[in-house]
Formats: C-alpha cells, sequence, structure tokens
C-alpha cells in the first residue's frame, strides 16, 4: 500500500490555527476582561442591596430606567442571546458594538433593586459583541465572523463560571438543537480558555460547591437518578413556558415597553410580600448552597424562583437565566432526595446542571460544566439527568431563535431549518388529538400545520 503525504495540507492547517489561535486570543482576552467588570460590578451591586434593603422598594423605578435605556438606544439589541444566534445562523450586518455596554448597565441594575435574574446572559452577549467588533475590524467573511462569534460567547460563558471546558461546548452546542459546529472547535477551545484564564488573572474567584457523598453506582440507583430528570425536565420546561407567556401578557397589556418592567417591578413587590422573603431576589446563591447541606431547603424553593425569575425577565428586567436555572435545580434535587432516599447533596448537584440542560438544549455542556463543578465521580449522574433531562424537555427552550436539526423523538416530523419560535407557535395551534398522531407535519415556512397524514413521508 502506497503512503500518501502532502506537506501542502499540514501547512494549510498550520496557517489555519495560527489564525484562529490569534483571533479566539483576542475574543477570550476581551470576553474574559468584559465577565470580570461584570463579576466585580455584580458584586457591588449586590453587596449594596443588601446593605441597604429599602433600595428594593425602588425596583420599579429601575425596571423604567432599563425599559428606557433599551428604548432609546437598544431596540436592535434587545433580543439578546438570541440575536446573536440569529446573527450566526443568517449574518447580516454583525452585532452592535453598543449590546456589550448596555446589557452590563442594565443586569446590573435589575440586580441592585433585585430582580431575580442570572449572570451567562450578559456575559455571553457581552463576549459574542465584541468578538463581532473584532471580525469587523479585520474584515472577515461571513462564515468567519461566525465562528469568531461563537468564541465570543464560549469565552463569555467559560469567564463567567470558571468552566473553560463547558464554555467551548456551549458555543458549539448552544445554536442548533441536535447539531454540533465542528469548524469552531478549536476556537471555542481556545476562547474559553483564555477567557477563564483572565477572569482569573483580574482576581475574580469563582464559588465552590462541595459534593462528600456519592453513593455506590447500581442499576437501582441509576433508575432513582433517571425517574428526577423527568422531574427536572418539566421545571426546565416550566421555567421556559412562564417566562414567555409573562413575556407575552406584558406585551398585550402595556403597548409601551418601557413601562412593562416599571409594572413588573410592582409585581415583584407585591410577589415578595406574599412570599414573606426575600430569598428568591437577585442570584440566589445562598440558597444554591444550602440546597448542598443536610437540612435542605423548603420543597416549594424550585417553584417560586420559577415565578420570581419569570416575572422578572418576562416583563423586561434583562439578565441571565441560567443561575436562575442553577438556583431551580439545586433546589429541586434538593426537594427530591428525601423521596428518593439519596444524599441532599449528590441530588443538588445533579438538578443544578439537568434544570439547565432541559432549558437550554445543550447537554454535552451541561454535562461537561457539572464535571468541572462537582468532580468527575458524578459524571455517569450528571450525564444521564442532563441527556435525559433534555430529551424530556421537548422542543422547547429559553433560546428561541435556536434552530432544530436532529429531533429529538421520530413523533413529530419536523422541516430543517425549524428554529423553537416558530414550531412553538406552530404547535399552539395543533389539537392534542392531532399531536398525538403518529406524524405531525409543521410547515417550516409559515405557520400552517399539516395535520397526520397516514405513512406519507414528509
Amino acid at each position: 500500500m502506497a503512503f500518501h503525504w502532502h506537506p501542502g495540507e499540514q501547512i494549510a492547517i498550520g496557517r489555519f490555527l495560527a489564525k484562529w489561535t490569534f483571533l479566539a486570543s483576542l475574543a477570550g482576552v476581551a470576553g474574559g476582561v468584559a465577565s470580570a467588570i461584570f463579576l466585580i460590578s455584580l458584586d457591588l451591586a449586590t453587596d449594596t442591596r443588601l446593605a441597604f434593603p429599602w433600595l428594593f422598594y425602588f425596583i420599579p423605578l429601575g425596571g423604567l430606567i432599563v425599559g428606557l435605556l433599551y428604548y432609546f438606544l437598544g431596540k436592535e439589541v434587545e433580543k439578546g442571546n438570541n440575536l446573536l444566534l440569529e446573527e450566526i445562523h443568517n449574518p447580516r450586518n454583525g452585532i452592535p458594538l453598543k449590546m456589550s455596554p448596555l446589557i452590563l448597565a442594565t443586569t446590573v441594575i435589575t440586580h441592585l433593586f433585585g430582580g431575580s435574574a442570572g449572570r451567562e446572559g450578559t456575559a455571553v452577549q457581552m463576549g459574542g459583541s465584541l468578538a463581532s467588533a473584532l471580525a469587523r475590524f479585520f474584515n472577515l467573511d461571513p462564515r468567519q465572523s461566525g465562528i469568531l462569534l461563537m468564541a465570543g460567547m464560549s469565552a463569555g460563558f467559560g469567564a463567567v463560571f470558571g468552566t473553560p471546558l463547558a464554555g467551548m461546548i456551549f458555543g458549539l452546542e448552544l445554536l442548533s438543537v441536535g447539531h454540533l459546529r465542528y469548524d469552531a472547535l478549536i476556537p471555542c477551545l481556545i476562547a474559553s480558555t483564555i477567557g477563564d484564564l483572565t477572569c482569573q488573572t483580574l482576581g475574580v474567584h469563582h464559588g465552590h460547591y462541595e459534593v462528600a457523598t456519592i453513593p455506590t453506582m447500581n442499576l437501582f440507583l441509576l433508575g432513582k437518578v433517571l425517574l428526577a430528570s423527568i422531574a427536572f425536565a418539566l421545571a426546565s420546561l416550566m421555567f421556559g413556558e412562564l417566562t414567555h407567556g409573562f413575556q407575552w401578557l406584558f406585551s398585550r397589556l402595556i403597548p409601551w415597553k418601557p413601562i412593562r418592567p416599571f409594572v413588573g417591578g410592582i409585581f415583584l413587590i407585591l410577589l415578595t410580600a406574599i412570599a414573606g422573603t426575600r430569598d428568591y431576589l437577585g442570584l440566589g446563591l445562598p440558597m444554591i448552597y444550602h440546597a448542598f447541606s443536610p437540612e435542605g431547603v423548603p420543597p416549594q424553593a424550585f417553584a417560586l424562583k420559577i415565578l420570581f425569575t419569570a416575572l422578572t425577565l418576562g416583563s423586561g428586567f434583562k439578565g441571565g437565566e441560567v443561575t436562575p436555572l442553577f438556583f431551580v435545580g439545586a433546589t429541586l434535587g434538593s426537594a427530591l432526595a428525601v423521596p428518593l432516599g439519596l444524599p441532599h447533596d449528590m441530588m443538588a448537584a445533579v438538578g443544578f446542571a439537568a434544570v439547565f440542560a432541559g432549558a437550554s438544549n445543550t447537554p454535552l455542556a451541561s454535562t461537561i460544566m457539572g464535571i468541572e463543578l462537582f468532580g468527575s465521580p458524578l459524571a455517569i449522574y450528571l450525564a444521564l439527568a442532563c441527556c435525559s433531562s433534555y430529551v424530556w424537555s421537548g422542543h422547547r427552550g429559553i433560546y428561541l431563535s435556536q434552530k432544530i436539526v436532529t429531533p429529538k423523538s421520530d413523533s413529530s416530523l419536523i422541516p430543517a431549518e425549524t428554529t423553537l419560535d416558530h414550531l412553538r407557535k406552530s404547535l399552539n395551534n395543533i389539537s392534542h388529538s392531532e399531536f398525538r398522531g403518529k406524524n405531525t407535519f409543521i410547515d417550516s415556512g409559515d405557520d400552517r400545520n399539516f395535520q397526520q397524514d397516514n405513512g406519507r413521508q414528509g
């Protein structure tokens, strides 16, 4: 057998790696610096709110400020993470650089006054918009710009959570349901790693979660985790649908956008009074840590956090969804530990990752993130729960601009390039009896629904 080697191919690969090492490193540094500034600002805002509890009663004013900023300065970037996905799928003019300062300022305002939101969305948007600016500076073509944008998103995620491997996978997995972009593998890895290192170099440290009790694996234990994963999937589904539902409700009842978060702030004050606690405001990190303790948390904690966060984000406040999803997953897992007869810390860790997997449609990134945060002994439980939650959550999610490349089951035939947003609107018009049919056809070009078609292939 003849041996064939073409040095020209390795030379081309070397040029490719050198180019993307340089570009992805720049995106990583930019994303890491931005994430560090954001996390330091977020800690300052949270400490200020805790030091001056009366600030919470001004949350309607904070909401009005957020609404006005986006109404007058940020209409073209208000879609947030979904705008990043749309730009990669269908390149236009790139992401405006002003997305970074706007999302930074408005997320800090949200947390300063007590809105229930996260931090991932902010870091990813900053990383993406800065990477898009670099792509314009170096005059990259649309495909290369998309790769650098993905790298910037990875940098933001890896830096804000201190999970560089999960950041890499998140950038590859987020775009589409059931598909990875391997052409961006190296750039996303480099950007996420550099972003995390940059953030650490600037003095930002991440929280540590202790999982001390891990039972010996057996089929009965795996069955319990699999059963719990159904609850995690339903919680993720509830989180996304309630958030989208509040967005729809506020848009119908309040035509002028800046007033929506103002009204949302009023309802947050009332909801806090009814709950009788402020544990569900802000990131909710103390409750997350408590979920890992033997004492556990109130069984209704996960549901209240879903309600607080859905109202906050659905009314127009800015921030991420992921840390609240961590809260929901950890507290739900802790609550399920008693009836399942499993350790609190183990179930809190598994739920932490699995609810995120179901809501974001990123089972691989969620699994890797769980391993980075909680250690490899939990790997099989994390993988089982994340993958199962991903499937059970169905074709829904918090990122409506995700495209469905590989459906999660064969109960429905979904044309290529269908987004979660289009599918969600289409399914709302299909009766339950029709959806239970063997095949459900959903046209990706408009809102027509093709009902069961006996044996005909779409």
